[in-house]
């Protein structure tokens, strides 16, 4: 067994104040996920997406946003798929954005809306056409006999969609989140971290509050 127990360093790089914060989540929310895609950070936009089970069962997994408003986030994934299903049973989910290189997550808490296929056609056009045919060719979470299966089956719908317009798989699309809460966690010297919370009230606007570390 690896001895995890004396891993860790000191986190350095900057701090959150009141200062800081802005009126709306999305705004300072922005502002780091520009640092976080200026600094070359790897997937700055990937997430991850925690769910519960019909058990009670909570799931993790990374997914990529790709797109935000003042309001929602949004990502793209298998209908078929677990969180998927998962989502459909309990709207309920987390959004964890882990950058950890800059010392910093931001996380989301919010309800999931599936979006229609209208809604979500425009993102699936902008994907590579091979993405698009790699939407068709995957039914997400499924048990597989093999790599090769899928290999076939892609080379046999690149074929079939050799030309024209790829159509938006019936099974696929996106998915809305309407958040509620927002927490911002900035890593400081002394484990002694930065943690502002803001929630929605009542009448739809946003209070921030500092937490302990």
């Amino acid at each position: 067994m690896i001895d995890l127990s004396d891993y860790r360093r000191s986190y350095e790089q900057g701090g959150l104040d009141e200062a800081d914060l802005t009126p709306h989540p999305i705004d300072l929310f922005e502002r780091w996920l520009k640092d976080a895609i200026d600094s070359g950070l790897p997937d700055p936009n990937g997430v991850v997406v925690g769910t519960v089970d019909a058990d009670g069962q909570p799931y993790s997994r990374m997914v990529l946003i790709k797109g935000y408003s003042r309001e929602s986030l949004t990502f793209y994934t298998n209908f078929g798929s677990r969180k998927a299903r998962q989502l459909e049973q309990n709207p309920r989910v987390s959004l964890l954005f882990p950058w950890y290189l800059l010392e910093r997550q931001v996380t989301f808490l919010g309800t999931a809306r599936r979006m229609s296929a209208a809604e979500s056609l425009r993102y699936f056009h902008s994907r590579p056409r091979d993405s698009q045919i790699g939407a068709w060719v995957s039914h997400q979470s499924s048990m597989i006999s093999a790599r090769a299966a899928l290999t076939s089956k892609f080379m046999e719908l690149k074929e079939k969609f050799r030309s024209g317009e790829i159509p938006i798989p019936t099974f696929w699309g996106g998915f809305e989140v309407t958040f509620h809460s927002v927490e911002f966690w900035q890593g400081r010297k002394n484990r002694l971290h930065d943690r502002f919370i803001y929630e929605r009230g009542a009448d739809g606007g946003w209070a921030a509050h500092r937490l302990a570390p």
